[in-house]
C-alpha cells in the first residue's frame, strides 16, 4: 500500500491553505464515557473538590449567592459595630460637684474627692459601653445566622427556578439521544441566554432530522429500485438451471450466481428494514415474546440442525407493546446470530420473562470468545468481530445486530451484549409493558 502524496500548500499533516502547524497531541487522555446508572463522582480540580459529592451549578449558584450575602452582612455588622462603639465615645460625661458632700456610689464606695468621682463616673461609662456593643454583637450575629440560613435556602430555590430551562434542554437532549430526533425544546420566556441556546438547539435538532430523513429515504428507495433487478436475475437463473439439456458446468454456474443472488436480495431487504426499524412506533400493540420467541425458533431450527448446534429455550408468558412482525425478527437476527458464529456441538439458549416494566427476551449461546472492547462495534453495520471468518458468505450480510438496535430503539428498550466466560454471548433484550 503506498502512502499518498502530500497535499499542496504544505508539508504531510498540515492544511492546504498554507503550512501551519499541527495542532500538539493532548497531555491529558480523553474522558471515557460512563453510564448514568453506574457513574460514581469523582473528586477533580477546582474550589469545590474537596466535595465528598458532584458540585452541581445550582449548588455553586446556592453557594454564590447565600456566600455573597453573608460577606456583605458581615461587612455591615462590622460598619455598624464600629460607628456604633464611636458614637458612644462621642457622648460627653455627665459632671458632678461634690460640694464637700460625700456620695456613694451603687457598688458600696464612699467617693470624697472630685478627681475620684470623675474617675468613677469615666470607669461607669466605659464599663456601659462595652456592655452595650456586646449585647448589640451577640443580637447582630443572630440575626446574621439566621438571614444567612434564609439567604441559601431562598437562593437555592432562586437558582432552581434559573436553571429550569437548563433542566428541560437537558432532558430534551436525552430524549433525542435516544433517537428520537422529532422531540424539540421550544422553550417560551424572555429573550435571554437560555432561549437562544435552546432555539440554537432546536434549530441543530430540525437539520439533523431532515438529514437523517433524507438518509433513510435514499436508502430505502435504492433498495427498493434494486429488488426488481434481483428478482429478474433470479428468475432467469431459475429457468435457466430448469433446462435439462444445461451442461454440468452451467448447472454449476448458475446455482453460484443464484446463490450470489439471494445473497443480495437478503442484503436489499436488510437495509429496507433497517430504513423502516429506524422510525419510533407510533402504532404499538400487546404482544406475547413467548409466541414470538416460538415463531423464531422453528425458522431457525433447521440451520441450528444443519451446523450441529443445539436449541434449548425456556419460554415464560412475557406482554409487550410493539409490533410482532418487527419483534418477530428481531428474535430471528438474534437466534440465527448465535447459530452462525456457534461452534459444532455448542448451544444456543432462548428464554422469555416478565420483567418490572415489560418483557425480557435473553439469548445465550457458546463460540469463540469475544472481547470486551468489540462489545461497542457489534452493533454497527456491516462490522464483524475481528478475527471472524469473512470469506464465508453463510453468516449474513453484517446489518442482523443493526438491525436489531433498531427494531429496540423503535420500540423504546434497551439491548445488552455481554461476553459469557467460555466463549459466546449473552444477549438481553428489555421491551416496555403495554
Amino acid at each position: 500500500m503506498t502512502t499518498p502524496p502530500s497535499p499542496a500548500g504544505g508539508p504531510s499533516g498540515a492544511p492546504a491553505g498554507g503550512p501551519r502547524a499541527v495542532p500538539p497531541k493532548p497531555v491529558h487522555p480523553p474522558h471515557q464515557a460512563r453510564s448514568r446508572q453506574t457513574e460514581t463522582y469523582v473528586p477533580g480540580d477546582g474550589l469545590l473538590a474537596w466535595l465528598p459529592f458532584r458540585p452541581t451549578i445550582r449548588m455553586r449558584l446556592t453557594l454564590l449567592y447565600g456566600g455573597m450575602f453573608l460577606m456583605a452582612g458581615v461587612v455591615l455588622l462590622l460598619v455598624m459595630y464600629f460607628f456604633v462603639q464611636q458614637s458612644l465615645q462621642q457622648v460627653g460625661q455627665p459632671h458632678l460637684l461634690l460640694n464637700g458632700i460625700p456620695v456613694r456610689t451603687s457598688d458600696n464606695q464612699i467617693i470624697t474627692s472630685q478627681s475620684a468621682l470623675d474617675q468613677w463616673l469615666n470607669d461607669q461609662r466605659s464599663f456601659q459601653a462595652g456592655q452595650a456593643l456586646n449585647t448589640l454583637l451577640r443580637k447582630l450575629l443572630t440575626v446574621l445566622v439566621c438571614l444567612a440560613v434564609i439567604a441559601f435556602a431562598a437562593g437555592y430555590a432562586m437558582a432552581g427556578r434559573v436553571l429550569r430551562p437548563l433542566g428541560r434542554i437537558t432532558r430534551t437532549a436525552r430524549d433525542v439521544a435516544s433517537s428520537d430526533l422529532h422531540r424539540r425544546i421550544e422553550l417560551d420566556g424572555p429573550d435571554d441566554e437560555l432561549k437562544e441556546l435552546a432555539d440554537t438547539f432546536d434549530d441543530m435538532l430540525d437539520r439533523l432530522d431532515r438529514s437523517f430523513d433524507s438518509q433513510r429515504r435514499f436508502v430505502a428507495n435504492a433498495s427498493h429500485e434494486l429488488r426488481t433487478p434481483l428478482a429478474i436475475n433470479r428468475t432467469l437463473l431459475e429457468v435457466q438451471l430448469s433446462d435439462p439439456a444445461a451442461s454440468p458446468d452451467l448447472q454449476q454456474l448458475g446455482r453460484t450466481l443464484l446463490a450470489t443472488n439471494e445473497r443480495s436480495e437478503q442484503l436489499v431487504e436488510g437495509l429496507l428494514l433497517l430504513a423502516r426499524s429506524e422510525n419510533e412506533l407510533t402504532d404499538r400493540r400487546p404482544v406475547e415474546l413467548s409466541e414470538v420467541a416460538t415463531r423464531a425458533l422453528e425458522q431457525t431450527r433447521g440451520e441450528a440442525d444443519k451446523r450441529e448446534v443445539e436449541l434449548r429455550s425456556k419460554l415464560d408468558p412475557a406482554a409487550v407493546a410493539g409490533n410482532g412482525v418487527l419483534l418477530e425478527r428481531l428474535a430471528l437476527n438474534l437466534l440465527q446470530n448465535a447459530v452462525r458464529y456457534n461452534t459444532p456441538g455448542g448451544w444456543v439458549e432462548l428464554a422469555t420473562a416478565t420483567v418490572p416494566g415489560g418483557g425480557e427476551l435473553v439469548v445465550s449461546n457458546t463460540g469463540p470468545v469475544v472481547p470486551g472492547y468489540e462489545l461497542e462495534h457489534i452493533f454497527e453495520p456491516f462490522r464483524r468481530i475481528k478475527g471472524a471468518d469473512r470469506t464465508r458468505s453463510d453468516k449474513g450480510v453484517g446489518l442482523g445486530l443493526s438491525i436489531v438496535r433498531s427494531v429496540v430503539r423503535a420500540h423504546g428498550g434497551t439491548i445488552e451484549a455481554t461476553p459469557r466466560a467460555g466463549g459466546g454471548l449473552t444477549m438481553r433484550v428489555r421491551i416496555p409493558a403495554p
